[in-house]
């Protein structure tokens, strides 16, 4: 399954309701495991980014529709890279010409 490593900016009124996160964390999970991925992991950060997280989900147009839908509660910012595993990736760079 694809994988996707997410870097997430808490946005104002996501600061302002903090104590709220571990919740909006549960929330997050549930809405991955409903649209059939899973998150693997999730780290608050210190730094440039509040939170880095990877997640598993069956194609792209899933995880940007979860991710969309997250991001509109107004809560978090994203910025999500499609991620390959070591395995892709020697599989990837064993195919070039």
């Amino acid at each position: 399954m694809p994988s996707y490593l997410s870097l997430l900016k808490w946005t104002d009124q996501g600061v302002r309701a903090v104590k709220e996160s571990p919740q909006r964390i549960d929330q997050a999970k549930q809405a991955v495991e409903q649209a059939g991925g899973r998150m693997i992991f999730y780290y608050m950060l210190l730094g440039e980014y509040d939170v880095a997280s990877l997640l598993e989900f069956p194609d792209d147009e899933t995880a940007t529709r979860v991710l969309l839908t997250l991001g509109s509660q107004g809560n978090v910012r994203t910025t999500t890279m499609k991620a390959f595993t070591e395995d892709e990736a020697r599989q990837i760079i064993g195919s070039l010409p």
